[in-house]
Parts: C-alpha cells; sequence; structure tokens
C-alpha cells in the first residue's frame, strides 16, 4: 500500500503566505513530482484552479468555514493573480493594498497585478496593468507597490463608500499622517477615474473602526448631516457609561444618538447584550434620542443617512453647533429636556 502524501514541512512558510497555493515550479522545488499532482487532483485532494496553479485545500473557495473568511479569501484571490502571472509579477492596486494588509475593499474586487516592465499581457486571474516606473517594496519573496502608489493605483476604481474606507483605515492602523494623504492625493491628481475619489480626502477620520462604519457616516456626508462627533465616550456622575458611534447635539439640548449593531464594539452577541443596560441609563436620562440601524440599512436608496435627516429636521439640528469634537461629552440631567416633538422616533 501506497504511503499517504504528506506537504513537505519545507513547503509550509509558502503555504501560509499563498493561501494554500502552489505553482508547478514550486511543487518541483519541493520534491512534489507531476505525478503526485495529477494523483491528488484526481483523487479530490487538490484542486487545480489554474493551469499550473494548484490548490492544497480541496473545498472550494466559497464553501470554506474559517473566521477570518474573508481576509482569507482576499489575500487568496490577490495570490491566484500573482502565480497565474508568473514569479516576476507585481502586486500593484488593489492587489498591492491587500498584500500591505489594508482593510475596506469590497467583497468583489478584481486583484490589479503588472509586469516588471509595465508591458501587457492578456488576463489569466484579475486585472494585468501597465504601470511603469512606481516605487516598490518587498513582501515575502515578491515585489509590491509602495503603499502610497498602490492607494494612487487602487483608489480610482473603487466605490466612494470602499474608497473612504481604505483611506479610514490607513489612517488608524498605517498612521498615515494628513501630510502623506495629502502626498496620496497629489498621486491621484489627473488619474483617469479619480474624480469621484478628490472629495473624500477631507472627510477621513482615524477614528472609525470598520468598513460599515465608514460607509454609514458618508450616508451622512451625502443627506447633508455631518455628524458632530463619532466614537463619543458619555459620562454620568464622573462614570464613563457608553462610547457612542455617532452623535447630533439638538437645539432644545438633547441628544441624537445612532448606533450601528454588527459594527466594530458591537459586532457580537455578547456585545448586545452588553449594549442594553447602557442603553436604557442613556434613555433614563431624559436627554439622549437613540437610533439603531444594522449596516444593510445603509443599502436602501439614501441610506442610513436619509432616515437620520428626517429625525434631525424635525428637531430643527443645524450643524456647527458642537465646539468640543473628540472631547467626552457629560449627560447632567439636572432640568427636564423640553417637550418632544409628536411622532419622535425612527422613520
Amino acid at each position: 500500500m501506497p504511503k499517504p502524501f504528506k506537504i513537505p514541512a519545507d513547503a509550509k512558510p509558502t503555504l501560509d503566505r499563498q493561501q494554500g497555493l502552489l505553482t508547478n515550479r514550486q511543487c518541483d522545488e519541493f520534491g512534489i513530482s507531476r505525478q503526485t499532482r495529477s494523483r491528488l487532483v484526481q483523487q479530490d485532494r487538490w484542486r487545480r484552479p489554474l493551469r499550473g496553479v494548484y490548490d492544497t485545500d480541496p473545498v472550494p473557495l466559497e464553501a470554506r468555514v474559517r473566521d477570518d473568511w474573508f481576509t482569507h479569501a482576499e489575500r487568496w484571490r490577490t495570490w491566484l493573480a500573482l502565480l497565474s502571472h508568473g514569479p516576476e509579477t507585481i502586486a500593484v492596486g488593489t492587489g498591492a493594498l491587500v498584500l500591505h494588509g489594508v482593510q475596506g475593499l469590497p467583497r468583489d474586487f478584481e486583484p490589479e497585478v503588472a509586469m516588471p516592465d509595465g508591458s501587457w499581457r492578456a488576463s489569466r486571474f484579475g486585472t494585468v496593468r501597465q504601470y511603469t516606473s512606481f516605487p516598490t517594496i518587498q513582501i515575502g519573496d515578491r515585489d509590491v507597490a509602495r503603499i502610497d502608489h498602490a492607494l494612487a493605483q487602487g483608489l480610482p476604481g473603487l466605490p466612494r463608500d470602499n474608497v473612504l474606507a481604505v483611506l479610514d483605515d490607513v489612517a488608524r492602523r498605517r498612521a498615515m499622517t494628513p501630510a502623506r494623504l495629502a502626498a496620496v492625493h497629489d498621486l491621484l491628481r489627473g488619474r483617469p477615474g479619480a474624480a469621484h475619489v478628490h472629495d473624500l480626502f477631507p472627510l477621513v477620520d482615524k477614528r472609525s473602526e470598520s468598513t460599515a462604519e465608514s460607509s454609514v457616516r458618508l450616508s451622512f456626508h451625502d443627506n447633508g448631516i455631518p455628524p458632530d462627533d463619532i466614537q463619543v465616550r458619555i459620562t454620568m456622575d464622573g462614570t464613563v457609561v457608553a462610547r457612542v458611534d455617532f452623535i447630533w447635539r439638538l437645539p432644545d439640548g438633547r441628544w441624537l444618538v445612532v448606533e450601528v449593531d454588527g459594527v466594530g464594539p458591537h459586532s457580537t452577541p455578547q456585545a448586545l447584550v452588553r449594549d442594553a443596560p447602557r442603553q436604557n441609563q442613556l434613555l433614563s436620562s431624559g436627554l439622549v434620542i437613540m437610533l439603531r440601524f444594522k449596516p444593510k440599512d445603509n443599502d436602501k436608496p439614501g441610506g442610513i443617512g436619509k432616515q437620520v435627516a428626517r429625525v434631525l429636521k424635525k428637531h430643527g439640528w443645524r450643524p456647527g453647533q458642537y465646539p468640543t469634537p473628540g472631547a467626552a461629552l457629560t449627560l447632567t440631567p439636572a432640568t427636564p429636556p423640553a417637550r418632544q416633538p409628536r411622532g419622535e422616533g425612527p422613520p
């Protein structure tokens, strides 16, 4: 009886980096013969997503069950694009952003690659760009567009909410300063398809904690109701009782609070259980109106911003009336708030 096949130990770092993918050349280097590869595919123990590329996980990508599925899928698709075009292929644009670990890309993005000399090549998977003369760094054994150029290459092809999510993410997790963001903005000027990107740079906020949160915040701006502040700590009697996603100060002294469940600190069932007492505490103060949404509510025409705008209009909110963004908010219900308009609540 033949011995069961075991992937060589020295292949593990490559497999981990490439999300389980190997090329013919790499298999040869690790001593996995052509006959062995063919047998593994025939036995449904390996798959061959493209000619010359093997997937050592027999489960189709869309059927895999893992906690990091979205990150895994992004990297798997990016590596498939790189490996399918040869060992000299460079990750650019969205492909480079994935390898840099940037979050905020859409689920159905096209991984972008380029040839070292900028030459054209028919695409086998992903999109082959003809970029020349841009700085690169090495990630693993691959040349990858430097992050500022990767942003300039990739952002024009993204929807607006993903553009803002990506910029928020690099500002938060990559510590990209306003000066570095301005340099990225300069790289984008004059690029085809970049017109919808320019007005998003002033909206970048490193406090945004997820793609969904950035998307909801953009909906508020698009509907003319930019939040007075985000990620606000609320204190009562000297104790922090909550940190809320978005707030607006109303003319009668109360506050409209909007929470997006399933985003950031509200992303687990345990978090939702913890949210209930703090919500009751805020509402019992008489100074807070609270609206809660799910991320999918932002997919409706006008998004969450349209719904919140109706409530703010009813209460006469105006922008620019909140002088201390970034500071903790102290609730001191010493006097009863003004009488609430009829029909108050989420639309």
